[in-house]
């Protein structure tokens, strides 16, 4: 979503994430608690004061506390990914740390499986 002043992107996304068995008729975030909630809950207005973003995303994050698609709004928060708002309970920082960690743990995993094939070439050569 582009950000653009006195413009609030809306956290309906336009369907699923990537592999979501959610099709265009029932996509995952009809049934999303934010549906009924202000849009300005999840995402911040320009130049707001530290102290009213970190009030207004902990009201957002109890918003999705109990939302039955909190984990499917996550996972496309993460895929696309959002740069802005509230998304499955994580503000857009939250996400690039979990972002950040996934891919450092993909790393870790490639390199293992690296060394495991050569330890195995070894062995067999």
């Amino acid at each position: 979503m582009e950000r653009r002043p006195g413009v609030r992107p809306q956290p309906q996304p336009p369907g699923g994430p990537a592999g979501s068995p959610a099709g265009e008729d029932n996509p995952w975030h009809t049934g999303a608690a934010c549906r009924r909630d202000e849009v300005g809950l999840f995402f911040a207005p320009s130049k707001e004061p530290t102290a009213a973003r970190l009030s207004r995303e902990e009201q957002a994050k109890q918003v999705c506390a109990r939302c039955p698609v909190l984990l499917e709004c996550r996972e496309h928060a993460l895929a696309q990914p959002e740069p802005y708002g509230v998304w499955g309970g994580l503000t857009a920082a939250e996400r690039r740390v979990v972002l950040a960690r996934r891919r450092r743990r993909d790393a870790e995993l490639r390199e293992a499986a690296r060394v495991t094939a050569a330890g195995r070439r070894r062995i067999a050569g």
